[in-house]
């Protein structure tokens, strides 16, 4: 895990608690996300997008490790947004040092689904991480 950020309130994020599927794109690869496996305990609240998008093996940048200290791990939620929890004043700051804002944009390591709906979620080029780092290469 990341951390948590001592100058922030933790968000108040329920994780899911029934069966979803999420897609990313533009790599198109979708997870099946069972609630009784989260959280995968990787960066980011637990349950939150970007946890699902390292399970299902989907690079996004995220340069503070996931709490909310920068803005690399900004997505966009194409569908099923109103099924995640609401963002908060923090997460907006952040958001606001972020290019190419939408009404959808939210920070993947905050962004926590409920499982009510299914997610389409949009990594925008400049958030993807094409270089993956070899591990005892």
């Amino acid at each position: 895990m990341g951390g948590e950020n001592p100058y922030i309130k933790p968000a108040d994020a329920p994780m899911a608690t029934q069966k979803f599927k999420i897609t990313f794109l533009p790599e198109n690869v979708t997870l099946e996300v069972d609630p009784a496996d989260l959280p995968y305990g990787r960066d980011g609240l637990p349950g939150c997008l970007l946890d699902l998008a390292e399970e299902a093996g989907v690079a996004i940048d995220h340069a503070c490790g996931g709490v909310c200290a920068c803005s690399t791990c900004h997505v966009y939620v194409r569908e099923g947004l109103e099924s995640c929890n609401s963002s908060t004043d923090d997460e907006e700051d952040m958001l606001d040092e972020a290019r190419g804002i939408e009404i959808t944009s939210r920070l993947a390591c905050q962004c926590v689904p409920n499982g009510s709906k299914n997610l389409v979620v949009e990594i925008p080029s400049w958030n993807r991480n094409l270089v993956k780092e070899g591990h005892g290469d």
